[in-house]
């Protein structure tokens, strides 16, 4: 029995060291494959990482250089540039603005144009130092040649000579006078028509029956007398000319108030709250005001035209000068006034806005507008007094009632 125990006891310790070896495999394979696992995946996440650590690398990199970076002196380089840009874009504008005015007035401009010709070039190449020097000699040269056009008789036609105009400061009673004004310590050449608002009527004819934004229709100041009946006639409000490249989507349209002699109001809605100046062409006289905001939608009278600046009002001068350099300028420049009944529409040659008004009050006018000038400046009576010019929207006309 001893025995048997004895066998029970040594077989149940061999049991138990065979279970005990096979956990202790177990476990030695399990931590086997695990280790494997854990080493695959660090090796995958070490490759993940190295590719995390470039990218951060080269962020930092990039944030460095940046960092590094002039922010402000890049900033205040581009905003010379635009300033350049602006700079040079308005004064090239402009000078061609200039160049086809003198254009229409038949002036020389060969030699302009090839100066321009190579100002676009030093635009072209960033070299805005060349093009403003060039712009400067550019300016100078037309200029000379819009005085050399004042001092003719009608564009492309023979020097205007005072040697045989009467001078006078009356204007006439009646008709086309041409003569010589004294004002400002100076002389100065009027074509002026007078007419008696008695017996004519003042209108405005228009090329649109009605507004116009774009692609306007425009007529010669010839064809405008010539389809109303008039006996004299003058260019009317400032507009912007198709060969004006600022003019670009609103070519030959004008957006003043007017009236034509159809009873037809233009851009009336756009001028509901103008402070733009007109005149009112009344049976019989002729009213001013200083804003077209004042002024109703009376179709009673014969015709309203807003322009700027008034000139004249109550035999005052009502402008000494602005900011517009064009208005500053010297030019052949037309208007429309009155001396009681009697209307007179005119070209004051070779004179600023500013000067016009002074001439103007020299020869007594009661009021007076300001009119478009350079390429549109245009005077009829039995033939073109001065002008033709250009092509223009509107016109003043004198017709027999």
């Amino acid at each position: 029995m001893a025995d048997f125990k004895k066998v029970l006891l040594k077989i149940k310790s061999n049991k138990f060291n065979l279970i005990f070896a096979s956990t202790i495999g177990v476990i030695i394979v399990v931590s086997a494959v695990l280790l494997c696992l854990s080493y695959s995946v660090y090796k995958d996440e070490k490759a993940k990482n190295s590719v995390l650590s470039d990218k951060l690398f080269k962020t930092q990199n990039t944030l460095t250089a940046l960092q590094n970076q002039d922010q402000v002196k890049i900033n205040q380089d581009l905003k010379k540039e635009i300033d350049n840009i602006n700079k040079t874009y308005k004064k090239t504008s402009s000078i061609y603005e200039e160049i086809t005015d003198i254009d229409a007035q038949k002036g020389k401009t060969d030699d302009l144009k090839k100066q321009y010709a190579q100002i676009l070039v030093y635009l072209s190449e960033r070299n805005y130092a060349s093009a403003d020097a060039s712009l400067t000699v550019l300016k100078t040269g037309a200029d000379k040649e819009k005085d050399r056009i004042a001092t003719l008789a009608t564009p492309g036609g023979a020097t205007l000579s005072t040697a045989n105009l009467p001078t006078s400061n009356t204007p006439p009673g009646a008709g086309y006078s041409r003569q010589v004004v004294s004002a400002l310590g100076s002389t100065y050449v009027v074509d002026i028509v007078a007419a008696d608002m008695g017996s004519t009527r003042v209108i405005v004819d228009t090329a649109s029956d009605g507004d116009c934004h774009d692609n306007c229709p425009v007529l010669s100041l010839g064809d405008y007398v010539a389809r109303s009946g008039a006996f004299a006639g003058v260019n009317g409000s400032y507009f912007c000319p198709a060969d004006y490249p600022t003019c670009a989507g609103k070519s030959n349209s004008f957006d003043t108030l007017a009236m034509n002699k159809n009873k037809h109001y233009l851009n009336s809605d756009n001028n509901v709250y103008s402070t733009v100046p007109a005149v009112i062409f009344q049976p019989g006289s002729m009213r001013y005001v200083g804003a077209s905001q004042e002024w109703g939608r009376d179709t009673s009278v014969d015709g309203v035209l807003a322009n700027q600046p008034l000139l004249l009002s109550g035999g005052e001068v009502r402008f000494g000068g602005g900011s517009d350099p064009k208005q500053g300028s010297k030019g052949n420049r037309s208007f429309v006034g009155n001396k009681g009944n009697i209307a007179y529409i005119g070209v004051v040659h070779n004179v600023t806005v500013a000067e016009m008004a002074q001439v103007l009050k020299a020869m007594g006018l009661d009021g007076a507008l300001n009119l478009d000038s350079g390429g549109s400046t245009a005077l009829w009576s039995g033939g073109y007094k001065a002008g033709p010019g250009r092509a223009i929207p509107n016109a003043v006309l004198f017709v027999r009632k």
